[in-house]
C-alpha cells in the first residue's frame, strides 16, 4: 500500500490515471468501437469522456462535443480567485486541443431538447445532432425559489459555485468590502457540489481580510449540524489562526434574504452583511429534465454505476454531479474526471458488442487551502461491488492530512494543472 506522501505525489502527478477505474478489455474494444457519441458539457465529466473516447478508441469512434461556453473555467481552484491569491486565468483553459489534437468536433450551442426514441439532440441555433450513445455531464442548477427573495437577485447576493462571472463578482465584493465589515456566507444541506469547498472559502475569505481589512469577519451560517468534510482540520484553523475573525454557526436555515440591505433572515435570527454570500441549494443540472425519468429526491439522477448509464434511458449516460451519489462518494470535479473514464470504457465496450469491465475501481482526491500556502487533502478509493450494484468505499485506502502544510499547498496546484491536462491537452 502507498504511504501517505507516495499517494499524494501519485496523486498530484496523475489526477486519475486511467489504470485506476479498472479499464480490463478496453484495448481490445477499441479496434472494433465505431459510431458516434455525442458529449453535452464540457466541464471535469465531459471534456475528460470527449477525449478519452477518441484516445482509447484510437480515433475510430466519432466524438461532438456540445459546450455552451467558450472556454473552460475551473470551480476547484476558484476560491484562490475568490481570495486574492489567482487570477481568472489560471483557471481557465481553451477547448481547442480537443478538436486540432483529438479530433473532437466542439459545438458551443444551448441544447434545447432531446429525443431519446429518435436519438437526436436539438440545439438552440437550430441544429439537430443524431447520436448512437450520448453522455451528459450537465453539473448541477440551483434552486433559489426555495429561497424567499434570492431569484433575480444573485448579482448583488452571489453563490460563485459555478466559477466564471459570479467568482468576479464575489472578489470584487470583497474589494470593496469596508474594514470592520461582515461577509456571511450559507451552505446548503447535503448533498451539494464539492463538500469542503465553502470551508476552504472561509478559509481563503479570512486570510484576505486579516491582511486587507482589519476588524472584519466571516459568518458561516451552515444548514448542516457540522463542517461536512475535514472537520478537524478545518476546525483547528477556525479555531486557530482565524479565531479572531472565524465565526462558524451550525444548523442554520435560511428562511429569506432581503437584497437591498444584504440582510439573511434565518429561522431564529438576522444576519446583516456588508457581503452576503448565499450557496444555493442545488440539484441535477436541468438538461436532464429532457430525459423524462423520475430524480431521486426531486433532484439527482439514478445511474448503472457499471456504465454511468441513467436508469430507465437506454444509450444515455450522466456523469459528475448530476448523479445520485454512491455511498461516501463526493461530487467533486476529479470524481467527475473518474465517472467519464468508467463511461468511456464501457461505451466503447458496449459499441463493440463487448459487456463492460465489471470491476471498475475510482479514486478521488480533494484539496483544500486554509491560507496561500498551507493546504489540506481527503483522498478515497472506491470499488464496484456487484452484489450491491454501487460503488463502495475501499477500507484503509486513501486517508486525509495530519495537519496543514505547504508541501500539499504544492501538491494541490499540481493537481489542478495535471488534471487540466489530463482533460483537455
Amino acid at each position: 500500500m502507498l504511504n501517505r506522501r507516495d499517494f499524494l505525489k501519485s496523486a498530484s502527478a496523475f489526477a486519475g490515471v486511467s489504470a485506476m477505474t479498472g479499464l480490463a478489455g478496453v484495448a481490445n474494444a477499441a479496434s472494433a468501437a465505431n459510431g458516434h457519441v455525442v458529449v453535452v458539457g464540457g466541464g471535469y465529466g465531459g471534456a475528460t469522456a470527449a477525449k478519452y473516447l477518441r484516445m482509447w478508441s484510437n480515433g475510430s469512434v466519432k466524438v461532438t462535443l456540445i459546450e455552451r461556453e467558450s472556454t473552460f473555467i475551473s470551480c476547484p481552484i476558484s476560491n484562490l480567485v475568490i481570495g486574492g491569491i489567482k487570477d481568472m486565468a489560471y483557471i481557465t483553459t481553451s477547448y481547442d486541443n480537443l478538436s486540432s489534437k483529438w479530433g473532437i468536433e466542439v459545438i458551443h450551442d444551448e441544447v434545447v431538447g432531446i429525443d431519446v426514441d429518435k436519438r437526436e439532440i436539438r440545439l438552440a441555433k437550430g441544429d439537430t445532432v443524431s447520436y448512437d450513445r450520448a453522455v451528459l455531464s450537465p453539473g448541477i442548477d440551483f434552486m433559489p425559489d426555495d429561497i424567499e427573495g434570492l431569484a433575480g437577485n444573485e448579482d448583488s447576493i452571489p453563490h460563485a459555485w459555478k466559477a466564471g462571472a459570479q467568482t468576479v463578482i464575489l472578489r470584487k465584493q470583497l474589494e470593496d468590502m469596508p474594514a470592520g465589515g461582515v461577509f456571511a456566507m450559507h451552505i446548503p444541506k447535503v448533498p451539494y457540489r464539492c463538500p469542503p469547498g465553502p470551508y476552504e472559502r472561509a478559509c481563503l475569505v479570512a486570510n484576505y481580510l486579516k491582511d486587507h481589512k482589519p476588524g472584519s469577519k466571516v459568518m458561516i451560517l451552515d444548514s448542516n449540524p457540522e463542517i461536512q468534510s475535514k472537520k478537524g482540520l478545518f476546525t483547528r484553523a477556525y479555531e486557530g489562526q482565524y479565531q479572531d475573525i472565524i465565526e462558524y454557526v451550525p444548523n442554520s436555515t435560511l428562511v429569506s434574504v432581503d437584497a437591498a440591505t444584504r440582510t439573511a433572515e434565518l429561522d431564529f435570527s438576522e444576519i446583516k452583511a456588508d457581503v452576503l454570500n448565499v450557496i444555493q441549494p442545488m440539484r441535477a443540472g436541468r438538461l436532464v429534465d429532457f430525459l423524462g425519468v423520475e430524480l431521486i429526491n426531486e433532484r439527482w439522477v439514478d445511474v448503472d454505476w457499471l456504465t454511468m448509464e441513467a436508469k430507465g434511458v437506454p444509450n444515455i449516460h450522466v456523469l459528475g454531479d448530476a448523479t445520485f451519489p454512491a455511498p461516501t462518494m463526493p461530487k467533486s470535479g476529479h470524481m467527475a474526471n473518474q465517472h467519464a473514464k468508467v463511461a468511456a470504457a464501457a461505451i466503447l465496450n458496449m459499441l463493440a458488442g463487448q459487456a463492460p469491465n465489471p470491476t471498475p475501481v475510482v479514486m478521488n482526491t480533494c484539496y483544500s487551502f486554509v491560507d496561500s500556502q498551507n493546504v489540506v487533502h481527503v483522498a478515497s478509493v472506491h470499488q464496484y461491488n456487484a452484489e450491491r450494484q454501487t460503488f463502495l468505499p475501499v477500507e484503509g485506502a486513501g486517508g486525509v492530512s495530519a495537519a496543514a502544510n505547504r508541501l500539499e499547498g504544492g501538491y494541490a496546484l499540481d493537481w489542478a494543472q495535471n488534471i487540466w491536462a489530463d482533460m483537455l491537452a
